[in-house]
């Protein structure tokens, strides 16, 4: 069961199964949010035709880095969390994200691992959202950081994550000691290593855009390769009532968007649609399933912003997703 070496705010990883029900096995599968890609990597059948996509462009250089040579995005995400490395690190990867997003929009080919893995260790070692967004008070000047309030883009200065670590951060106990603090110890490089070995080997056929959501939903990606199923999940719109500052790349209104296209497309037999959204954030026609869940842990669970909103969570499918039996799941985790 292969899964993101980072967190990622509103990943859908508890819920995968019963998605994956009702999208079956389709020989076409589109996921415009990709995020932590945590539905694709969740699939339990063969992998067919597969597109991913997310408008940020620190989010698809991951994945297409990862694709493409995972060693050296594990060399690169190998490192103790370190409060200085991260907010110098951070800082640096604010300065590099508007040519990488041009570069990556321009050449499908594009990556660069030393971004991949320093986001990653960064991800892991942030607490709440907006990961190098590049709105805080604090930039680099004659290399240095310091805080010029509001004068510019600069990059803001949590404290580390001091827990018991995310991702590529994560303790293990000691194998010849079943304590913690300081015997516990941070995954090898073999085994992070190896991590991003399974995922590139997962990713080889995966085709990892990024850009708007909307170029990976028109005809040829879609329905003109066949029967498609499409896992929708944007950034909760305004009537969810969330902070606007959880995503790098985010918008209130991009879900008003997603959701005109699925009420367009949505009696396409050749479409097998799941929207996620929140209770009253969508009205669908009756004829497309809701699905209710709750979910518990990972960033709910840490009173960040949404946290109140655990028990709001909804998928909607398409008429022409397959029948589940259960249309209530709540979701442990």
């Amino acid at each position: 069961m292969l899964k993101a070496p980072f967190p990622y705010f509103g990943g859908k990883s508890s819920i995968a199964g019963e998605v994956w029900k009702r999208l079956g096995d389709v020989p076409n599968y589109v996921e415009p949010f990709c995020g932590s890609a945590a539905m694709l990597l969740l699939r339990p059948t063969e992998p067919g035709c597969e597109t991913i996509n997310d408008i940020d462009g620190l989010v698809a250089n991951f994945w297409r880095a990862v694709q493409a040579e995972p060693d050296k995005v594990a060399h690169f995400a190998d490192w103790p969390v370190y409060e200085n490395d991260l907010h110098a690190r951070h800082a640096w990867l604010v300065g590099q994200k508007d040519s990488l997003q041009a570069d990556l929009e321009g050449d499908p080919h594009c990556y660069d691992t030393k971004i991949a893995g320093w986001w990653c260790w960064g991800m892991c070692c942030w607490i709440a959202g907006g990961f190098c967004s590049g709105d805080g008070p604090w930039h680099v000047v004659d290399g240095q950081l310091v805080h010029l309030g509001d004068k510019g883009m600069g990059v803001n200065r949590p404290r580390v994550d001091l827990s018991r670590g995310r991702g590529v951060n994560r303790k293990r106990k000691n194998p010849t000691n079943d304590g913690v603090g300081i015997t516990a110890r941070r995954l090898s490089s073999d085994a992070i290593r190896q991590w991003m070995e399974q995922l590139a080997d997962r990713l080889r056929n995966v085709r990892v855009c990024c850009g708007d959501w909307s170029r990976v939903c028109s005809p040829t990606p879609t329905t003109h390769q066949g029967l498609t199923g499409v896992f929708l999940d944007p950034p909760y719109s305004a009537a969810a009532n969330r902070d606007e500052r959880i995503y790098r790349c985010d918008c209130l209104k991009v879900a008003e968007d997603v959701r005109a296209w699925c009420l367009e497309r949505g009696d396409d037999p050749l479409l097998r649609i799941a929207l996620c959204g929140y209770e009253g954030e969508h009205v669908m026609p009756d004829s497309w399933e809701c699905l209710e869940w709750k979910t518990h842990g990972g960033y709910s669970s840490q009173g960040s912003p949404g946290s109140e909103n655990a028990k709001r969570e909804r998928i909607w499918f398409s008429p022409h997703c397959l029948k589940a039996t259960r249309l209530r799941q709540e979701v442990l985790f």
